[in-house]
């Protein structure tokens, strides 16, 4: 498996190690519910360095970008983060990223682990219509800190004022990236640094008193934050506008990949939609469980888990578009259980959204 510069840090720190699509990668430190809960109330963080950073340069950098993305590359400002899915031509999501501007002809793209081959190559063959250059910035680490107290936590260690920097902006110097983005629901930034400088940095903040994190709490925060997981909440054979992601497409032209797929799915009529659910009753709701309604309308769920915050069992789902929401059933080891259709997120800035 691959390993991050971390790994041994992680080992010291006795963390449970798993694989996670090729990286040996923390799952938990000991408990996995102190770890979501100390993102929630106070401050942790994550090795997120198996992600790939692709800088992306040159007089048509911005040109490029705008048929690449979904979403809209030339309204962003300088130093400010995206989110966009990335399309294949049937209008199928590649993979979906943060891209952050920093300058007209400078951009940064953070793409996913476990699609950096597919992406990479995507990249290289899109690009050669353009006057614009890709670079793999391989030689990096990442570390997310994120919680209601990240931010006064990393400021004494660093020279950079953080309080100027807006959320899902990013700010720098000539070894130090930070971006006030994050996985979580909460506040935070996601700090990118040359990779021989992230040990040291790791320890600083485990020296102020962050909680270090694995998989399993980052799965559980970004659920109950309602954000997708690649692979599951969407994947090449969905679109954006089938799996609650149409507010990161552009719609007032045709030129960016999987245009005119997406076109003409609004034309024909949208078939499916994503929901929120809460399980009513004991039970847990998991990847790829069936769902149905008295109407026989079907659906899927695409994440689904154990709510900390909420202590409920949760879940995103992928449902026909007419889905009654008053008579959903989850398929549980042959049982048929109700369950109740919530707005998304679950959870914003620590606090539980559900109605009881």
């Amino acid at each position: 498996m691959k390993k991050t510069i971390l790994n041994q840090a992680h080992h010291q720190a006795g963390a449970k190690m798993v694989d996670f699509g090729g990286w040996e990668m923390p799952i938990n430190y000991g408990s996995q519910i102190d770890e979501h809960h100390a993102v929630r109330q106070n401050v942790g963080m994550f090795d997120v360095s198996h992600m790939t950073v692709i800088d992306v340069e040159g007089p048509e950098a911005t040109d490029f970008l705008y048929q690449l993305l979904a979403n809209d590359v030339k309204k962003m400002e300088l130093n400010q983060a995206m989110y966009s899915t990335m399309l294949n031509h049937d209008g199928g999501v590649i993979d979906d990223l943060i891209t952050y501007k920093i300058s007209d002809q400078s951009y940064r793209v953070v793409v996913n682990a476990a699609t950096r081959e597919k992406d990479l190559a995507w990249f290289e063959t899109e690009i050669v219509e353009f006057d614009a250059f890709m670079k793999e910035q391989a030689d990096t680490a990442m570390i997310a800190v994120q919680g209601p107290k990240a931010i006064e936590t990393l400021q004494p260690l660093i020279d950079l004022d953080l309080s100027e920097t807006q959320r899902f902006y990013a700010t720098y110097n000539d070894d130090m990236f930070i971006g006030r983005t994050g996985y979580t629901g909460e506040d935070g930034v996601e700090i990118i640094v040359p990779a021989a400088a992230a040990e040291d940095l790791w320890n600083q903040l485990i020296e102020a008193g962050v909680q270090p994190c694995g998989l399993g709490a980052r799965d559980t925060l970004r659920l109950e934050a309602g954000m997708h997981l690649y692979g599951q909440d969407m994947d090449e054979n969905i679109t954006p506008l089938e799996c609650g992601l149409a507010w990161t497409v552009r719609k007032d032209n045709d030129e960016f990949n999987g245009a005119e797929a997406l076109a003409a799915l609004r034309e024909n009529g949208i078939e499916k939609k994503l929901i929120g659910l809460i399980l009513e009753g004991r039970g847990i709701l998991r990847h790829d469980q069936p769902l149905s309604d008295d109407q026989d309308h079907q659906g899927v769920i695409t994440s689904g888990g154990y709510s900390p915050t909420t202590e409920k069992a949760i879940a995103m789902a992928v449902v026909d578009k007419d889905m009654d929401k008053a008579s959903v059933q989850v398929q549980i080891r042959n049982k048929s259980l109700p369950c109740r259709v919530v707005k998304l997120p679950f959870v914003r800035n620590g606090k539980s959204l559900i109605e009881e």
